[in-house]
């Protein structure tokens, strides 16, 4: 199969020919259709996550078909060859405590294609535990639109809808409008609250505009504009892009007993990022993180999508070649470089 290999951290990745891989007795051996350009591809390439052994395939938002399954998989588990599937970044065990009391998301001994294993930046892709993971695409979704599904929409739905609550008639300010920004965006102007898109790219702040978000110039002063726009501060604000700087500004942003949701990554030196413990304590406020989303929980945000409720194909920005990532993923580290859209690849 071809694929997007790196061999070493931060070096140029090359399309290679590999072997295809072997499909796993409970897996599932995916041909791949479209696969996500993310920002966390690029925190992998960087050397930010140590679960990434060299040489590294990455990919983690795919769409695509079963090319094989696995020789325990159940007759009865309803899946064929041919099946058109998606599956979250984050491939839950099923076994272990957390997977059983539902919380997949967080299991103790998740497989993540990209990062753990070879990902989807390949013409196939393995999926481990196939009964628990794999999740059958509607007829009307096509592989593109289920790709940009991948870790950025369901990552901001979980993160808006579960972990964050969100209310009739509460304020929403989401820090960083990049893929995962964009789609919390889209996802809470679908609920019909008022929605402040903080970025400091002009591009980004165009594109919440564009999608019915009230723009707020990042960086500094960024919380005082959202509490002075907002008439005091918003009850959920979001971290979608991931840094110390947004982090605090997130949290400054909110009222009394208001709810920080971190999606976006926290890595490197932003790893032990500082929090303003004292408005958190005065406030009574939260601080969550949110992990992906479960398999199980795909079903509603897939039937939003069939029903246009939201159309996350219009945060698609463009569509590439296999050829062409390994120039695309490079460019995510440039100022301006990952673009305000998301990137999908073709193949």
């Amino acid at each position: 199969m071809r694929a997007v290999m790196y061999r070493g951290f931060g070096d140029e990745p090359e399309i290679v020919e590999l072997d295809r891989p072997d499909c796993p007795p409970r897996g599932a051996l995916v041909r791949v259709r479209a696969t996500g350009l993310c920002r966390s591809d690029w925190h992998a390439w960087s050397g930010h996550d140590p679960a990434v052994a060299l040489p590294h395939v990455p990919g983690h938002e795919f769409a695509g078909e079963i090319a094989e399954l696995g020789t325990d998989v159940g007759t009865d588990a309803g899946w064929a060859v041919g099946d058109r599937v998606t599956a979250p970044f984050i491939c839950a065990c099923g076994r272990c405590g957390e997977c059983a009391t539902g919380n997949e998301q967080v299991c103790d001994a998740q497989r993540q294609p990209g990062f753990t294993h070879w990902g989807s930046f390949a013409e196939y892709v393995v999926v481990d535990e196939a009964e628990l993971n794999l999740i059958r695409l509607p007829d009307t979704l096509g592989f593109i639109e289920a790709a940009s599904l991948g870790c950025r929409f369901a990552t901001a739905y979980r993160a808006i809808i579960t972990r964050g609550r969100l209310q009739p008639g509460e304020q929403v300010a989401v820090h960083g409008c990049g893929g995962v920004g964009l789609s919390a965006i889209m996802i809470a102007v679908a609920a019909g609250v008022p929605v402040f898109g903080v970025d400091v790219s002009d591009a980004a702040l165009a594109a919440a505009a564009e999608l019915g978000a009230t723009p707020i110039r990042g960086g500094e002063g960024a919380a005082e504009r959202i509490r002075e726009a907002s008439g005091g501060g918003v009850d959920l604000s979001v971290d979608a892009f991931g840094s110390s700087a947004t982090s605090f500004a997130s949290v400054r942003s909110l009222k009394k007993r208001g709810r920080h949701v971190q999606i976006g990554l926290m890595l490197a030196e932003s790893a032990t990022a500082a929090m303003p413990m004292d408005a958190v304590i005065d406030g009574e406020l939260e601080i969550l993180g949110s992990h992906g989303m479960a398999a199980r929980e795909y079903p509603d945000m897939l039937g939003a999508v069939a029903s246009e409720a939201f159309r996350p194909i219009e945060l698609v920005g463009r569509t590439i070649g296999l050829q062409d990532v390994p120039e695309a993923l490079a460019a995510m580290g440039r100022a301006g470089g990952a673009g305000s859209r998301m990137t999908v690849v073709e193949l």
